[in-house]
């Protein structure tokens, strides 16, 4: 598993999403963005991102730190 197959199968499970990967192919980090974040707690932002991987979390995805963000949460973060 690559960066950015990962990256393509969090876009296409959350369509609209700024989705950023980075690893090794076995350990990555994910940035994601998603208006479809809005009033969902973390918990629930992340298993979106989970179901958008499906059975890879079983197997070719070790280990996957996450950070979501609604559009605005991503505003502040930058100012």
């Amino acid at each position: 598993m690559q960066a950015e197959e990962l990256k393509k199968l969090i876009e296409a499970g959350i369509p609209a999403a700024q989705v950023s990967v980075q690893g090794d192919g076995d350990h990555f980090e994910a940035t994601v963005v998603s208006a479809a974040f809005e009033g969902k707690s973390k918990v629930q932002q992340h298993q979106m991102v989970y179901g958008s991987l499906g059975d890879l979390m079983q197997g070719a995805v070790h280990a996957l730190a996450l950070r979501t963000f609604t559009p605005q949460q991503w505003d502040q973060q930058i100012h």
